[in-house]
C-alpha cells in the first residue's frame, strides 16, 4: 500500500501560549545575522491561501503526490489542467508587506538569508536576494527524462494554444499553484511534453512524497550553522523539511523565534511565538528598528 505524506499535525500536551509582543523579534534582528524560514502563511496576504491555517486548503484539497503524478496519465492531466488554470491567478500575485519587510531587513544587513518553503517567488519579487527555495519554484518546469529546465511562462503559452477555449470556473487557488477542478472539467485537457525529448514535464517543485535534493538541504543546514538566530514566518512546521532546521538551530543554542497566528510543531523549541498576522507583525518590527519598508 502506498504511504501518503504527512499533511496534518495535532498538538499534544500543553502548547506554549502565543504573544502579541514583537520585542524579542526586534531584539534578535537588531543584532544581525538572523536567518528567516518562511512558509505559506507569509503569502496569504497576497491572496494565496495556506495549507493549514484558518480556511487552509487541506480542509478541502489533497495535494498531488510525486508517486501519483509519475504513475498516472490521468493524474498528470488533472494536475496540469488545475495548474494551468491556477497559474493565471498565481502568476499575478504580488508581494505583500510581510515580503517587503523581509527584503528591507536584508537591505539593512540584518539577515543571513531566507529559506522559503514557498514556491511562489514572492520573496524575490519583493527584492530579497539571498533566498533558497527549499521546495523549488513554479516559475520553472523540468523534464523528468532529460532534465531540461524551461520557463513556466513558455509552457503556459503552449498550453493556452493547445487548449483554446479551456475556461472552467475554479472554486479557489491552492498554495501549490493549482486550482480546484472536478475530473469532468479536466477530462479533455491536453497535456504537453518536453520539446527536447518528448518526456514528461513537471513543475520544478518538490511534490508531497518527494525528497528535497540533498545538496539543497546541506546548503540550508550550513545557513543555520552560520546564523545568529532562526526566525520562522508563517509556517506550521508540520512537515520535516522545515522542522529539521528548527531542531538544528535549537540543538546549536541558536534562538528560534516564530511568527504564526496558530500553534506550530516547533513551538517547544522557540523562545517566543508571536500570534499576529505576518504583515502587521513585521511592519511593527520594522518601525521599532527604524527600517523603511517599501510600499
Amino acid at each position: 500500500m502506498r504511504m501518503r505524506p504527512t499533511l496534518s499535525w495535532t498538538p499534544t500536551g500543553e502548547a506554549p501560549p502565543g504573544t502579541t509582543d514583537v520585542g524579542p523579534v526586534t531584539e534578535a534582528l537588531s543584532s544581525g545575522g538572523v536567518l528567516v524560514l518562511s512558509g505559506a502563511g507569509i503569502s496569504t496576504e497576497s491572496g494565496i491561501p495556506d495549507y493549514r491555517g484558518e480556511g487552509g486548503s487541506l480542509s478541502r484539497h489533497t495535494p498531488m503526490t510525486y508517486q501519483d503524478f509519475t504513475a498516472s496519465t490521468q493524474a498528470r492531466r488533472r494536475y496540469w489542467a488545475r495548474g494551468h488554470l491556477g497559474w493565471r491567478t498565481f502568476g499575478r500575485a504580488r508581494p505583500n508587506s510581510g515580503h517587503r519587510a523581509v527584503a528591507a531587513f536584508e537591505r539593512h544587513g540584518l539577515l543571513a538569508g531566507v529559506i522559503t518553503q514557498n514556491v511562489d517567488g514572492l520573496h524575490q519579487a519583493a527584492g530579497s536576494e539571498n533566498v533558497v527555495e527549499l521546495h523549488g519554484s513554479l516559475e520553472r518546469v523540468v523534464c523528468l527524462s532529460c532534465g531540461a529546465i524551461s520557463p513556466r511562462r513558455t509552457l503556459a503559452r503552449r498550453l493556452e494554444e493547445a487548449n483554446a477555449g479551456f475556461e472552467p470556473k475554479a472554486a479557489t487557488i491552492n498554495p501549490d499553484g493549482d486550482a480546484d477542478l472536478t475530473d469532468e472539467q479536466a477530462r479533455d485537457f491536453r497535456v504537453l511534453s518536453c520539446t527536447v525529448c518528448d518526456g514528461i514535464l513537471k513543475p520544478d517543485v518538490v511534490f508531497f512524497g518527494e525528497s528535497v535534493p540533498p545538496q539543497r538541504v546541506e546548503r540550508c543546514r550550513a545557513m543555520v550553522r552560520e546564523a545568529s538566530a532562526l526566525l520562522v514566518l508563517g509556517s506550521s512546521l508540520t512537515v520535516m523539511s522545515g522542522l529539521r532546521f528548527v531542531r538544528q538551530a535549537a540543538q546549536a543554542d541558536r534562538p528560534v523565534l516564530i511568527v504564526n497566528r496558530d500553534p506550530t510543531r516547533g513551538d517547544q523549541y522557540a523562545v517566543t511565538r508571536v500570534a499576529l498576522p505576518l504583515g502587521a507583525a513585521l511592519t511593527a518590527v520594522a518601525d521599532q528598528l527604524g527600517v523603511t519598508v517599501d510600499k
